[in-house]
């Protein structure tokens, strides 16, 4: 891909839901003046939500403390970045409302993803790298003989989902990829599922942005958006913001319901496959391939802890290795990726999950917000990108109608 042909990837809003289209837009009317949302957050999210806002003939500043970046990750590129349904292995929905937004925005970016590595081959000169790939999840008992019907009903609603490919429940999963039969699993499903190189990813995100005209620039905000509001629509010239900070909604956003999830991922190159049988958080076996090089070993999961202090030699690493270890024979011989053998990072979780909706307090001057939030989401963050920014965009277009904000619902009009 040159820098010629990316603008001409677009995305277009129909009904809720945003659609990936290859070819060239419709031109803008250039005689009606552009406004401009400046969003606050450099990943995953906050680019999503830019490139929808651009392509919908919005002007956008992106502003953020850090950047991604090989050397020095931010979360956005620790995530394992597996496509999943809802609820995910890492991080479950306790909020009724979030989880129902959630299915409908899952399959929005599944849609796109799969789009996207149909029409660009990752072959092609800027790899962006999505990748369709086989996800496998097994279980220690039939999941009709769980007491939680939560396994079987998600696998129903997958099945449902005619956009999903490859969806097969077969035992004999088990046995094709030659698990540890000490693991005691009896029960699997796999299906087809965006699997993203995040490093490759948000690096082509980003020269899409600026390819569409999109501002960076390096800043860090502290406070509450809300005390600022006025002064940071006035200093950029913009007419709305967008709050895409992840676990700086607890300050960005006076939300003191946000917390932190603190993952490690072990990086390494051999095998492919995915589990979920317990609910402990050190009973889950992650297994996914970054690219064809290397693998992500994962499965552990620490709430309301901010160090980032793990090392290859802590008992809860040791663990999780093992435990990896022992679902896949062979693993124990893989070799540790030299530039990155561990990777951690803070998932940003919040109480009622995902948040998607405008700022609902009045600013200090009683005026009604144009803040517009979507945080929250987890360890989910790529797998609901193209669905959050599909409502981002929606409540933008409320802002400049003068609407009064609502709380978040099940749907959206």
């Amino acid at each position: 891909m040159s820098i010629a042909s990316a603008p001409d990837f677009f995305l277009t809003r129909i009904g809720d839901e945003l659609v990936l289209n290859h070819g060239q837009a419709t031109p803008l009317n250039l005689n009606v003046p552009k406004k401009r949302v400046l969003i606050v957050g450099g990943g995953v999210t906050g680019f999503t939500t830019a490139w929808a806002l651009l392509d919908a003939g919005y002007d956008v500043t992106i502003i953020a403390e850090r950047w991604a970046d090989p050397k020095n990750r931010i979360t956005s590129q620790i995530a394992g970045a597996l496509w999943e349904f809802p609820p995910a292995v890492c991080g479950k929905h306790t909020d009724v409302i979030s989880l129902h937004n959630s299915k409908r925005w899952c399959m929005t970016a599944y849609r796109v993803f799969d789009k996207l590595q149909e029409t660009m081959p990752r072959s092609d000169y800027f790899d962006h790298g999505v990748q369709m790939r086989m996800v496998n999840f097994f279980f220690d008992q039939k999941m009709e003989n769980m007491p939680d019907r939560g396994q079987l009903d998600k696998f129903e609603e997958i099945c449902a989902q005619k956009d999903i490919k490859g969806v097969r429940r077969n035992a004999n999963i088990v046995k094709e990829h030659e698990v540890n039969q000490k693991a005691g699993v009896v029960d699997a499903y796999q299906h087809l599922a965006p699997v993203i190189d995040t490093d490759a990813y948000m690096n082509w995100l980003r020269f899409v942005l600026v390819c569409k005209g999109a501002v960076l620039e390096t800043r860090r905000i502290n406070g509450d958006l809300l005390d600022q509001e006025e002064e940071l629509l006035a200093e950029y010239g913009a007419d709305a913001i967008v709050n895409a900070t992840g676990l700086a909604g607890l300050e960005l956003a006076g939300d003191a319901s946000v917390y932190p999830f603190m993952f490690p991922k072990v990086t390494e190159a051999l095998a492919v496959t995915h589990d979920d049988t317990r609910g402990e958080d050190e009973d889950i076996v992650f297994i996914v391939p970054r690219n064809d090089n290397t693998l992500i070993l994962g499965g552990l999961a620490q709430p309301h802890k901010y160090e980032l202090d793990l090392t290859l030699d802590s008992p809860e690493i040791l663990r999780m290795r093992e435990r990896c270890n022992n679902f896949v024979p062979g693993l124990e011989r893989a070799e540790y990726d030299p530039d990155a053998p561990l990777v951690q990072g803070l998932r940003p979780f919040r109480g009622s999950n995902v948040r998607v909706e405008r700022e609902l307090r009045l600013r200090p001057d009683g005026a009604m917000s144009r803040i517009v939030h979507s945080y929250g989401q987890g360890g989910a963050g790529f797998s609901l990108s193209f669905g959050c920014a599909s409502d981002v965009l929606e409540l933008i277009e409320e802002v400049e109608l003068g609407l009064p904000a609502t709380k978040m619902g099940c749907a959206r009009h």
